[in-house]
């Protein structure tokens, strides 16, 4: 096993913080992976992991030989492709906003599959924030503005938003004319995993941005949930109209306070700030960001804040 084999090896060890997880990653025998180490670290003299029977952790010079085996394995993958002119291969790690996945992402696979084959996905479904070099995951798709400074982001979508209700909620509370008529309504309040605190509703009017919290007697963690409490009847919401325009169209949802638009939701491809883009990462995002540009015949919506999608 050549040297840049060998760093391979050792960042998937680091990242998984697991001789096993890394072994199954790679496919290659525990025992390999656990001589492999040990060669690497008499070869340079140190001690790169820590490890007991619980955790496997990085030293001080592990983790100076990890950012630069980062780096260096960057380095060669493009240089490959540059000079072979090569197709991006191997495996890519991507965890995605479910109802993002199933809308978008899912149904346009075959069409990446096929300008891509030597490209293996494997997909996770999450609302949650992902430790991306702890999972072994090489990318997220989010929706919303992700305030995390070890991450970077590549925008590939504006999606427009709504605020609705049933009408069956109309019925019994009116419909509010504009924002400060809410005093007398009730929302489903989103909770962002982020803060565990709820999401406000948002109005723009005349290019700036409000925010407002309504009294809630459900709160929710999940995007369908959000979904389900305004169908039910309890309470506004705001959502982008993507999800929602089956809802829309067969009556069960209304279009309210259509003059103060919520800002549209930004959607982001997330990767790890430590991390020099793979060629592999950078075509997928590209991918997402042309299938979210089809979906919405190519217009470019203005920049604005989200919170779920």
């Amino acid at each position: 096993m050549d040297r840049f084999e060998e760093m391979r090896v050792f960042v998937r060890i680091a990242e998984r913080q697991s001789f096993t997880q890394a072994s199954d990653d790679l496919q290659i025998p525990r025992a390999t992976v656990t001589n492999l180490l040990k060669r690497m670290e008499q070869r340079l003299g140190t001690r790169l992991l820590e490890r007991t029977t619980r955790t496997v952790r990085l030293t001080p010079d592990g983790e100076a030989y990890y950012r630069r085996c980062v780096r260096l394995i960057a380095d060669l993958e493009e240089a490959e492709g540059s000079f072979r002119n090569t197709a991006p291969k191997g495996l890519l790690r991507a965890n995605l906003q479910g109802t993002l996945a199933r809308h978008f992402v899912v149904p346009a696979l075959p069409a990446f599959l096929a300008q891509f084959p030597e490209i293996e996905l494997h997909l996770g479904e999450d609302d949650r924030l992902v430790d991306l070099v702890r999972e072994g995951v090489d990318c997220v798709l989010r929706a919303g503005n992700l305030q995390d400074s070890s991450m970077v982001g590549r925008q590939v979508a504006q999606l427009e938003q709504v605020t609705v209700a049933s009408p069956g909620y109309l019925a019994l509370y009116g419909e509010p004319a504009e924002p400060a008529a809410l005093a007398a309504h009730r929302a489903v309040n989103y909770i962002s995993s982020a803060t565990g605190k709820a999401v406000p509703l948002e109005f723009t009017r005349e290019g700036s941005v409000g925010t407002m919290y309504l009294a809630s007697v459900v709160s929710v963690a999940g995007t369908d949930l959000y979904t389900g409490g305004a169908l039910a009847g309890l309470g506004i919401v705001q959502v982008p109209r993507y999800r929602i325009a089956g809802e829309l169209a067969a009556g069960r949802l209304k279009i309210i306070l259509q003059d103060y638009p919520p800002p549209p939701m930004p959607v982001s491809v997330l990767y790890p700030q430590s991390r020099q883009l793979s060629s592999r990462v950078r075509v997928f995002a590209q991918w997402l960001r042309d299938i979210f540009e089809a979906a919405s015949g190519g217009s470019a919506v203005a920049p604005g804040r989200g919170s779920h999608g």
